[in-house]
């Protein structure tokens, strides 16, 4: 029972933290946007006791740190209706569907190892065998949430963004586990999919993944901007065509759910993309782990992990405000024409490599 109580508690503090990070990456990509488009950004909201503190009230509200905290309880607190067209049943169930899955696959994502009687082991919420396939799997359950919602709220600007939802993500999975099984190639026999053995490979080699595969890191790269729905494949969304795409008839409340869940899905897929190509908690290449084998260099491996985690996100936002959004047309053809034929190429090439590579070693 005890064992139970801990477990759910760090699975509250794990939650607690994402969401919280989902926060402060709305306020983080409102301040990106403003520095790239030469503007300030939130620096107005403050709450009253602060102003008070010598230096640190008008810092805060310079940087914007109390926007979250208002943005939050706006959805919280605004009308909420229910329109009388839709399916109320499964129009109330898609936005907490949505939020569910990447809730759901951050407990599968390790972000650090510790210590205990001379063995490591990573820090997770679970450390399964089939983590990596079973973290997958879960993923391309995300867009169910966006489809029923796109079907629930009986609109046809709801509907054609849940349809599009479905064929992004079919189009770009394909590519995301062609990507994966180039990866596992670099295994040498292991047949384990669990997280901890993408990471040990990279900490055994001079280089990351990223440096040894760059045509494989660019692949899934892509393949998890459109998995993510960020620009420029935010097709489900895509204002200029669909008012607001799948979540046209959302408001408040319902509609936070949904942002929440595309910035948790963002974060959880940079924190995959860190542990396949950027060494996970490693520190540098060539430098795989320079911690103290002990409680605090567990946190070390942690912070390193998250500052990794939080470049990528940084990336994402820079990519949002730097392309123009694709066409259905072209991301269609995109996925289909030349990022699949290319993660094919890509599969087929490190298979001979790792052909010639086991010959050169029995020679």
């Amino acid at each position: 029972m005890g064992m139970l109580v801990v477990r759910v508690m760090c699975s509250l503090v794990v939650i607690g933290i994402l969401l919280g990070l989902c926060a402060y990456a709305v306020l983080a990509e409102r301040k990106i946007s403003a520095w790239i488009q030469g503007r300030i950004g939130p620096s107005r909201t403050v709450l009253p006791w602060v102003i008070w503190i010598p230096f640190l009230g008008p810092f805060l509200r310079k940087i914007g740190f109390f926007q979250p905290l208002a943005d939050g309880l706006k959805f919280l607190f605004k009308e909420d209706p229910i329109p009388d067209y839709v399916n109320k049943f499964y129009y109330v169930l898609a936005p907490i569907l949505a939020l569910t899955m990447p809730l759901t696959m951050v407990a599968l994502l390790p972000y650090g190892e510790y210590w205990s009687d001379g063995d490591v082991s990573p820090i997770a919420l679970t450390n399964l065998d089939m983590g990596m396939l079973i973290f997958l799997l879960v993923s391309a359950l995300s867009v169910y949430g966006t489809l029923l919602g796109g079907w629930a709220s009986n609109s046809k600007y709801s509907l054609l963004g849940g349809i599009r939802a479905g064929a992004q993500l079919i189009s770009y999975e394909i590519v995301m586990m062609l990507s994966v099984l180039s990866i596992f190639l670099c295994l040498r026999g292991d047949s384990s999919l669990s997280f901890s053995i993408y990471e040990a490979v990279q900490g055994q080699h001079f280089w990351w993944n990223i440096f040894l595969q760059p045509l494989t890191a660019l692949l899934f790269l892509i393949a998890l901007f459109a998995e993510t729905n960020r620009l420029p494949f935010d097709m489900p969304e895509s204002e200029t065509d669909l008012v607001s795409g799948a979540y046209t008839e959302y408001g408040s409340f319902k509609l936070g759910l949904f942002f929440t869940a595309e910035y948790a899905h963002m974060i959880v897929g940079s924190g995959l993309f860190v542990l396949l190509f950027l060494g996970g908690w490693h520190f540098l290449p060539g430098i795989p782990f320079p911690w103290p084998e002990n409680w605090f260099g567990s946190i070390l491996s942690v912070f390193c992990f998250l500052t990794k985690t939080c470049f990528m996100v940084f990336f994402f936002m820079w990519v949002r405000w730097t392309l123009p959004r694709f066409r259905y047309d072209q991301v269609m053809n995109l996925g289909w024409q030349a990022i699949l034929p290319l993660a094919l190429f890509n599969l087929v090439l490190n298979m001979i490599l790792d052909i010639v590579c086991d010959k050169i070693r029995t020679l």
